[in-house]
């Protein structure tokens, strides 16, 4: 449960890919060919781990699955990961630039992301608005960029034999970004966004709840609070100075792993990304700040009139600890087993057994300075409210009060482990899974340990349950429907989760943002 709901699983859009891509292109469009160095590069030091994190290290000899890799490091600091697969003719290259909303300042929210589309204006050598156009006539697929809290990323599937192309559209807009920025570019992509939020946040069902919450959880200045997609005020006040300066300071090889999957020879690999980045400047990587967990000393309740919503909805959550820290793998267990679909002890009792609900959601989303365990639930009409929260809190003291059954600790290891061998099958789930250990972990090397960790924690899940599922330390949102919709209309879709990463089908629809945690 919990990996589907941070590294999307693309297996079909792999398939598509693999019945209708066009593979004869003959040669790479590289209009312009910087500096090259030799491809003789010694393999560093571990990356730092990031945020302080306390986290335990793995064992040498640690049985499990593992996605065999090559890591190394150019001089000017960027990190690369190799994941040769010769069984299908695509490279998946995927670059993570080590930002998200998580890092922005008071009065600059909704940077990162604006940034996001920014970087597919165009560069130097590209030219204007030509980043999809090259990888539509090579057959590119899997073709986005996204933002979360913690980072931004970018990515495309290519034909094997078009790989150097997609470095060479990489390095460019990471290094020549700036010389084609114009104050028209930054004006355009501002409206797109702003018009982005007003469709998927300000204009949609329980889009008020999702600012009510995160108002209610995180106070004035904590980055978490203004969500990616960022406030209407301060995306207005981005001047174009403030955007080159956020390149700048966050858009540097040192700050950057680049990763491809695919059908490669590494050393021909090494070559070529040595060809197309080993030019760019060293840069010290910037610092980031750690921002401690919010305390939610006594219950806190809100009620939300939402003229969109057509169901009554009570939304619970409780701070809990960053993602790959002590009792993250438990929360993610007990979550499995309060609200996984037919067999959750809260979906039962609501969805099934009382009738009282029309969908329940529970979930742990991680994030990298501390994680939100969430409880929804979409009440059918005329439902009493108060008994639904009673229902939801019973549940959760039962939980804090007696150990599991085995057999409900057996199915969520089996959902969840089976989760992430399914998820490796595609070649960009497994560079975003490499990616996700570099990036919180500084190691690429730790899917066995993650396995392992959920195994270690099914015998302590009431434990953490007691310590982080307290009833003081609880934020409630109720969302009240007004009574303005139109009879007849489809009802909106229940919350869930969202993902770390998603694709297009094809890189002429238009470039998707980030899907706010």
């Amino acid at each position: 449960m919990r990996r589907t709901t941070r590294i999307l699983s693309r297996f079909l859009g792999m398939v598509a890919a693999l019945a209708c891509a066009p593979w004869a292109m003959a040669k790479p469009m590289m209009p312009h060919t910087p500096e090259a160095k030799g491809p003789a590069l010694s393999r560093p030091a571990p990356v730092e781990k990031r945020d302080g994190l306390a986290l335990p290290e793995p064992t040498p000899a640690q049985a499990g699955p593992s996605v065999p890799h090559v890591r190394y490091q150019l001089p000017n600091g960027l990190d690369v990961l190799l994941i040769a697969d010769r069984t299908q003719p695509l490279v998946a290259v995927n670059v993570w630039y080590h930002v998200g909303s998580g890092d922005e300042v008071p009065g600059r929210s909704g940077f990162a992301h604006l940034f996001e589309h920014m970087m597919f204006q165009g560069s130097k050598h590209t030219g204007e608005d030509k980043h999809f156009e090259v990888l539509r006539e090579i057959g590119a697929s899997e073709v986005n960029g996204t933002t979360n809290t913690d980072r931004t990323n970018y990515y495309e599937q290519v034909p094997a034999n078009q790989m150097e192309t997609a470095l060479w559209l990489e390095s460019d807009r990471m290094g020549w970004l700036l010389d084609l920025l114009s104050q028209k570019s930054l004006d355009n992509q501002r409206e797109v966004v702003r018009n982005e939020r007003r469709q998927r946040y300000d204009n949609v069902p329980y889009g008020k709840e999702r600012f009510a919450l995160a108002a209610a959880l995180y106070p004035q200045g904590h980055p978490y609070r203004y969500l990616t997609i960022g406030r209407h005020e301060d995306l207005e006040a981005a001047s174009l100075a403030d955007v080159q300066a956020f390149f700048r300071q966050w858009y540097v090889p040192s700050n950057a792993t680049l990763c491809l999957a695919g059908d490669f020879d590494v050393a021909t690999a090494k070559g070529l990304i040595d060809k197309w980045f080993g030019s760019l400047p060293k840069v010290a990587a910037p610092g980031r700040l750690t921002t401690p967990m919010p305390v939610i000393a006594a219950p806190v309740v809100m009620t939300v009139q939402d003229p969109l919503a057509r169901l009554p909805r009570v939304h619970l959550a409780w701070h809990t600890p960053a993602d790959f820290a002590n009792g993250d793998a438990e929360l993610d267990l007990i979550a499995h087993v309060l609200g996984h679909p037919g067999t959750g002890r809260l979906y039962k009792r609501l969805v099934h057994d009382k009738q009282w609900a029309q969908t329940v959601s529970v979930y742990q989303q991680q994030q990298q300075k501390s994680s939100i365990f969430h409880v929804v639930v979409d009440l059918k009409p005329g439902v009493d409210l108060a008994a639904v929260q009673a229902a939801v809190l019973e549940e959760i003291a039962r939980v804090r009060a007696q150990e599991l059954d085995t057999r409900e600790i057996g199915r969520a290891l089996a959902s969840i482990e089976s989760s992430y061998v399914w998820e490796l099958e595609g070649l960009m789930a497994r560079a975003d899974t490499l990616q996700t250990y570099v990036h919180l972990l500084g190691d690429p090397d730790r899917l066995a340990w993650d396995l392992q960790r959920y195994r270690k924690a099914a015998t302590n899940l009431q434990a953490v349950a007691k310590q982080w599922l307290t009833e003081q330390a609880r934020v409630v949102v109720v969302t009240e429907p007004a009574n303005t919709i139109t009879p007849g209309t489809a009802a909106p879709s229940p919350a869930a989760p969202s993902s770390a990463a998603r694709g297009t089908a094809a890189p002429t629809a238009q470039k998707s943002s980030e899907k706010s945690k």
